[in-house]
């Protein structure tokens, strides 16, 4: 074997290969240092005095299935220009590792294919080697998403652990990256991404989010340049809670026993767009015969499926004359929870409206929940947090199954 071979197939450089060794089903390269090794890791003089050497084994790229060694005699010097006594750099190991650089980009590679713990036990590894592995790619290339082509963004808190913790998003929706994720949800969580965009000044546009005040007035603060798209996901939302809650009160109004037997179960038919009733399961049927029955549910109903069309006008000058048509229905029924619904929806007509400006929403965000749930998932949940946070930053680039 030659040292050409070593640097060619194992990463190897600046070192001579002094003998292969076989020992126990494993393969020992030893090797030592040649003379461009021997320079200050400090201020890198090469006018430095040898203080002993020490033997140190590093795993490096299996072969066939036997486990590989890089096994180097490793100088310690001491240098006459700055004084200071260390071992010489590594250049074929990341520092303070036992593996060789080509092992950790060797199992990068599979880690794209199959999970850490498969890695890990293809390669006779602990978990925690590949993990760190991982991380450590991982904070070079997407701890600081850059943001200074941005133009679009979406920001939303998603839950995670079960539903009692929440992340908050901030997504580039152009490039589909990750710009931010902060612990908990409100305008607070925000702070740090603030403090980026503070320092870099890119020139946002556009901010798709939901008419929480926190989210309004953290845009209107930070970005006051930016429209506010408000999300029309949101919108319909917060008209089914309202649909949801008048349907409690009739329910629990009701004297009748068939006017309570025809609302008991319907909670899902209202919530659910039309076309997607099933005839075969009766949900239209079972619908219409609770809307016959409850003229002011029939009217909420009504009018929660015209709103739909609201993003459908060809012009905003349209969509604005919609919007107050609907207002002034909505007004006129008689039903509270609508009426409430409608002073909501009057007093955010701006931030409605400028989606005919700029057709942005957060739906790319609640695609994203489904992602980061089944990397949750085929991760068996995250016990590092940043580990987990660094993930999220590179979710856009995978493009095989995600494994954790």
């Amino acid at each position: 074997m030659s040292t050409s071979l070593l640097y060619h197939g194992f990463g190897v450089r600046g070192y001579r290969y002094r003998r292969t060794e076989y020992d126990g089903g494993m393969v020992l390269f030893h090797v030592e240092a040649g003379a461009s090794a021997s320079r200050c890791p400090v201020c890198g003089c090469t006018h430095v005095i040898g203080r002993g050497k020490r033997k140190r084994w590093f795993r490096s790229v299996p072969i066939g299935g036997k486990l590989t060694w890089i096994v180097a005699e490793l100088p310690r010097v001491e240098c006459r220009e700055c004084g200071a006594v260390r071992q010489v750099e590594i250049g074929f190991a990341p520092a303070r590792c036992s593996y060789t650089k080509a092992f950790a980009q060797y199992a990068l590679e599979l880690s794209r294919h199959m999970t850490i713990k498969d890695v890990a036990e293809h390669l006779c590894i602990t978990w925690d080697v590949i993990k760190d592995i991982k991380k450590t790619y991982l904070q070079k290339h997407f701890a600081r998403p850059p943001l200074a082509d941005v133009r679009r963004i979406a920001i939303d808190e998603i839950s995670i652990g079960g539903g009692y913790r929440y992340l908050t998003i901030v997504l580039d929706l152009d490039s589909g990256a990750i710009l931010f994720v902060g612990e908990g949800k409100g305008g607070d969580a925000l702070l740090p991404f603030w403090r980026r965009v503070r320092r870099v000044r890119p020139d946002i546009e556009a901010v798709a989010i939901d008419m929480s005040q926190a989210y309004i007035r953290a845009v209107e603060k930070h970005l006051p340049e930016a429209t506010i798209v408000f999300d029309h996901f949101h919108v319909v939302k917060l008209l089914n809670e309202k649909l949801t809650a008048l349907r409690r009160e009739l329910y629990r109004e009701a004297t009748d026993l068939l006017k309570k037997r025809v609302l008991k179960g319907t909670r899902w038919l209202l919530l659910m767009n039309n076309e997607n009733l099933s005839d075969e399961r009766k949900e239209k049927k079972r619908l219409a015969e609770a809307l016959e029955l409850n003229e002011p549910l029939a009217k909420a109903y009504y009018l929660k499926e015209e709103l739909r069309e609201l993003w459908k006008q060809p012009t905003k000058t349209a969509a604005r004359n919609f919007l107050t048509s609907w207002y002034l229905r909505a007004m006129n029924s008689g039903v509270r929870q609508l009426v409430e619904f409608a002073r909501t929806l009057l007093a955010h007509a701006t931030g409605i409206l400028a989606y005919y400006n700029h057709a942005i929403s957060t739906g790319p965000l609640e695609g994203l929940n489904n992602k980061i749930r089944t990397l949750q998932r085929q991760a068996y949940g995250f016990r590092d947090h940043e580990y987990f946070v660094l993930c999220l930053y590179a979710l856009h680039r995978m493009k095989y199954a995600l494994v954790g």
